[in-house]
């Protein structure tokens, strides 16, 4: 600044207009707080919903895209619910999966008496439900202090939704199952039954009892062929009412792996009714009954012989005179009375020629061959109810009853045990035992255990042959099947141990086709009567080998044969002659002349 000069003039100060602070209430103030507060709501709800989103799509993308496409079944019990009602017990079906035997679920009615004011009143309303309960005897059921009484085992759901509508208190219902046959009576002594509590009580249902009850898995599969067994059921009972019979027997076995495809015993009854079937109707002919073979064991005897080598297709026995040991004596029914070669002696069944036959074998070795083809034992079938055969024991095997077993007198087997070895004497020689499970068919054949050489397999499907175009088994054959067979007929023995006069069994063992046998179907017929018809006769060849045709004819087609032309081929397989009359020469007689007994025998043995 310089020296004497006015001080500088300070510039005007710049005004500031005051600002305006706008004044706000109390109620102004507490509304702007809320609204803050739910904009602060409605951004948290609006992150947690958006969260939720985003997990849920995280999800159905793992599952949709990036799951490798496995089923997630619950492993809780609880997490299942079943589309139907689980039953307990499996199903049961025949080789070609045809239903047999299945339960199905069912409603038990019971009660609790502690729980029923006035039982009287309960009952009359229970009968208007359920009419054939009888309010009289239901009440006093009702009454007392027990805690459960069964009303009803099975409701159909009618009944069930009828007796729900009576809103009785104390009146439950519980969970049950019902076993059901669809095919009826049709193979009954197979399946057997179940008691009330699903239990087996007979047949293959107790055999398989335990695997049955654990309800899962495949069903048992039977190699019964439900189609034959129909047949063989209608043609034995239609045999048993013309012959006016009391009972019968019939099974139908593959010869080559020993599965039964249809067995039948008349009288039967309804499975589901087993508990109150009479014995008679519940006793299985086919497995439990033991009877006389008659001729039927022809067929063994010859072919032991021949396998044995003590004869020869050509060679031949004196039948012209009965066979006397002691008080006993053998005799023919209609017989040649005349030398009779091997062919013949089969052909026409002679009681002597067989006997002469066999003693040449001797009793060691005919007991012996008997025991291979299981004749002394029960057979090993899929069911509890077997017999064991009647026949002498080692001991007491004696030449007498070597000489009438020859020809099927003095021992008593089932007609499942002829079956069986029917089988084993037409298939190449080799025993199986019969089987009630199909075989897969992929699987190898079963290894049996061979009884007799192949050649002498062919020989006696000759003999069978012969028989039933030549002998006594021409009732049997069907055009076409070549059918093979052996006829039979054995008087019954009483209760005193002797032979009834008018009492026989008739049976007859055949197979087809005879050059390569496929199925042995037997049949036997309990106390047939004679008929006009058949010349007063009741014998095998009049009453069982007609029955075994109208099978043969009726289930060929169903397994899958047709009746063939005879070929050249064919007739050489089943070549066989009867000869004339051969030169006669010495036989020898049986040696033991004491006084033998025969197990169920009278003076005069005969087979007709």
């Amino acid at each position: 600044m310089t020296a004497g000069a006015p001080p500088p003039v300070p510039p005007p100060p710049v005004l500031v207009p005051p600002r305006h602070v706008p004044v706000v209430s109390t109620s102004d103030g507490r509304r702007r707080s809320q609204l803050d507060t739910a904009r602060a709501r409605l951004a948290v709800g609006a992150g947690a919903f958006g969260l939720m989103f985003l997990a849920l799509a995280a999800r159905v993308v793992d599952v949709s895209l990036l799951a490798e496409g496995q089923p997630r079944v619950p492993t809780t019990p609880q997490a299942v619910i079943a589309a139907e009602p689980r039953v307990e017990r499996a199903s049961i079906v025949d080789r070609n999966g045809v239903l047999l035997a299945a339960s199905l679920p069912t409603a038990a009615l019971y009660a609790n008496p502690r729980e029923i004011a006035d039982p009287w009143e309960a009952a009359r309303k229970l009968a208007t439900a359920l009419p054939d309960i009888d309010p009289a005897l239901l009440a006093p059921r009702l009454e007392g202090d027990r805690q459960f009484v069964y009303i009803r085992r099975h409701l159909t759901p009618r009944e069930q939704d009828a007796v729900n509508r009576l809103g009785i208190p104390g009146v439950h219902f519980q969970r049950a199952e019902r076993r059901v046959y669809p095919q009826g009576h049709a193979a009954v002594h197979v399946l057997g039954g179940t008691d009330v509590d699903g239990h087996g009580i007979a047949g293959v249902e107790r055999q398989f009892d335990a695997r049955l009850r654990q309800g899962v898995g495949e069903p048992l599969r039977l190699s019964l062929d439900i189609r034959v067994q129909h047949v063989l059921r209608e043609a034995l009972g239609r045999a048993i009412t013309r012959f006016e019979a009391i009972g019968g027997a019939a099974v139908v076995m593959d010869v080559n792996t020993g599965e039964v495809l249809a067995m039948v015993s008349l009288p039967d009854h309804d499975p589901a009714e087993i508990a109150t079937a009479p014995a008679e109707a519940r006793f299985n002919r086919i497995t439990v009954g033991v009877y006389e073979p008659g001729s039927t064991f022809k067929l063994l005897s010859t072919g032991m012989a021949l396998d044995l080598g003590t004869t020869r297709i050509t060679g031949g026995y004196d039948a012209s005179r009965p066979i006397t040991y002691g008080r006993f004596t053998i005799s023919d029914f209609r017989g040649k009375n005349r030398w009779l070669t091997v062919p013949e002696i089969f052909a026409y069944s002679s009681n002597i020629g067989t006997a002469r036959m066999v003693l040449e074998v001797g009793v060691p070795r005919h007991r012996a061959f008997l025991e291979k083809l299981g004749m002394t034992r029960r057979l090993p079938i899929e069911l509890p109810e077997t017999a064991l055969p009647l026949a002498p024991s080692a001991r007491n095997w004696r030449e007498i009853n070597t000489l009438t077993i020859a020809y099927g007198h003095g021992i008593s087997v089932t007609p499942l045990h002829v079956a069986t070895a029917t089988a084993a004497m037409v298939n190449g020689g080799v025993l199986h035992p019969p089987t009630l499970l199909a075989r897969d068919p992929d699987d190898p054949p079963p290894l049996g255990e061979r009884v007799i050489r192949a050649d002498t397999s062919a020989t006696l499907r000759r003999l069978m042959r012969l028989t039933v175009t030549h002998g006594s088994g021409k009732g049997a054959d069907v055009p076409g099947y070549f059918v093979g067979g052996k006829t039979g007929t054995a008087q019954k023995v009483g209760s005193h141990g002797r032979y009834l006069r008018d009492a026989r069994i008739s049976s007859f063992t055949g197979i087809f086709p005879a050059h390569a046998p496929r199925y042995v179907v037997y049949l036997m017929i309990d106390e047939p009567k004679p008929q006009r018809d058949t010349h007063g006769f009741a014998t095998g060849g009049w009453v069982a080998a007609p029955a075994a045709k109208e099978v043969i004819e009726r289930i060929g087609p169903l397994l899958g044969l047709v009746p063939e032309p005879e070929t050249d081929a064919i007739r050489s397989a089943l070549a066989i002659t009867l000869p004339g009359q051969a030169p006669p020469r010495p036989a020898a007689a049986p040696t033991g002349q004491r006084q033998a007994a025969l197990p169920g025998s009278e003076r005069r043995v005969a087979a007709q």
